[in-house]
């Protein structure tokens, strides 16, 4: 008897002969449909889902008020450019974002469809405003995958390997990566040695009469969900202000209320010049947002920033809607619930397996770093893979991060039922015990 294909397989066929092979894909499932944090595939398998399109679904997928305001606005107008003809949706999420983003001066915003574009445009704008080219990532940064979004991103491999030379004034520093300290210091007594490291790139690398901005996620992301200390962002907020130079808080995965606070950057109590937002803006509708100081956003002439689909009014009406969906249910205090239950979750599961080296994150940002060794902390990459397969098989979708590619991270759609809470933790658990026993 011959075997009927599925339909993952014929789909698979159908991508492997007409996708590119540079698209990667760590799973083999086709979604058919999703609803908060349940994915169906094309044979009717769901999934819990607690990766959350790599932080775009902090609403869930396909809230009912985004959707109803995208068809609505779909039936009016879904493309007008708006350097030729303006439409209110860009305007009114404008005022929006100027009002939540943190900072007490007045504030203008740009859109653009794309992380990497948020980043692109916030470097256009810093130089502009600064008159100064230079611009500081930290190491374990990753800020995009267009030419100078590379270039400002840390991990090599499949980032940016093979794809340079890439532009030029670009500069790196030391991250606040306590648990793999670079100076083999311990926090709290170590004296922040990753800000005191500036005196020295001042001197050895770039002057600072050169550098235009520093760029950083509050919590890296890629990286491994890397939380600095309390003290590093308003130390970092001190440089860049003696040495004029404007500090670009990259909210694009930690934004829109993943952290338990609407931007991650909240929780140091400090003000960007600039933030960079995207993914969970919208809800899954392509869009980011670049939002800054006024005289700073004013700073490129008319036509330097924008673009044909920058601002679609139908991501323009998501966004809204979105950020009103958000506000409305509470989601930085249910981010702030799902962390606590699971990091206490977590922490009990670290005491009993050796293999967990450390958890950290804020919110429902959560990092797990695996080891082979606690004391030498060698990163268990294969057990990281392994346990993510596990998971799959188990009907759980979770991702891997980190420059070593040994953490598994946690975007727990923020609308995630307890019971589905439970029920995923618990399929985390006994699949990193057992990898654990099997790796």
């Amino acid at each position: 008897m011959i075997a009927t294909e599925t339909k993952t397989e014929a789909l698979l066929k159908r991508k492997q002969a007409a996708v590119a092979s540079g698209i990667a894909n760590s799973t083999s499932i086709f979604v058919e449909k999703a609803s908060g944090a349940v994915i169906t595939d094309v044979e009717g398998r769901e999934y819990l889902d607690f990766y959350a399109g790599v932080g775009v679904l902090n609403a869930g997928h396909c809230p009912k008020p985004v959707v109803e305001a995208v068809k609505k606005q779909a039936d009016k107008l879904l493309h007008s450019f708006f350097a030729i003809a303006m439409y209110e949706p860009y305007v009114a999420l404008a005022e929006k974002m100027n009002q939540i983003v943190p900072g007490k001066q007045p504030k203008k915003t740009m859109f653009a469809n794309s992380g990497a574009e948020a980043v692109e445009n916030a470097v256009k704008i810093a130089r502009q405003a600064t008159k100064k080219t230079g611009i500081v990532s930290l190491e374990c940064g990753f800020h995009g995958r267009t030419l100078m979004a590379m270039a400002l991103t840390s991990k090599v491999k499949p980032y940016k390997h093979g794809f340079g030379p890439f532009p030029s004034d670009t500069y790196k520093v030391p991250s606040a990566y306590c648990y793999r300290c670079q100076f083999q210091s311990t926090y709290p007594g170590c004296g922040m040695h990753c800000l005191e490291h500036f005196d020295r790139f001042f001197a050895a690398e770039a002057a600072s009469d050169q550098i235009a901005a520093v760029i950083a996620e509050p919590i890296q992301g890629e990286g491994g969900f890397i939380v600095p200390p309390q003290e590093y962002f308003s130390g970092l907020k001190a440089i860049c202000e003696k040495n004029d130079i404007l500090f670009i808080a990259d909210e694009i995965q930690t934004g829109f209320a993943r952290s338990g606070k609407m931007f991650a950057i909240e929780h140091w109590g400090v003000e960007p010049d600039i933030m960079t937002t995207a993914k969970s803006i919208a809800a899954g509708m392509p869009l980011s947002a670049v939002t800054g100081k006024a005289e700073v956003m004013d700073a490129p002439g008319a036509g330097g920033i924008g673009g044909t689909y920058g601002g679609n009014p139908l991501s323009c009406v998501a966004g809204l809607e979105t950020i009103r969906y958000m506000e409305d249910n509470h989601l930085c205090q249910r981010a702030q619930h799902i962390g606590d239950v699971t990091m206490k979750r977590l922490q009990n599961l670290q005491e009993r397996c050796a293999v967990i080296g450390d958890v950290r994150g804020l919110g429902a940002m959560i990092g797990i770093e695996l080891v082979k060794d606690r004391k030498t902390k060698e990163p268990a990459k294969e057990m990281a893979a392994s346990v993510i397969k596990l998971c799959l098989e188990d009907g759980l979708l979770v991702i891997g991060a980190g420059i070593y590619g040994n953490v598994i991270r946690l975007l727990i759609p923020l609308v995630v039922t307890d019971a589905q809470l439970d029920q995923g933790l618990g399929i985390l658990e006994r699949n990193i015990q057992k990898a654990a026993a099997t790796c």
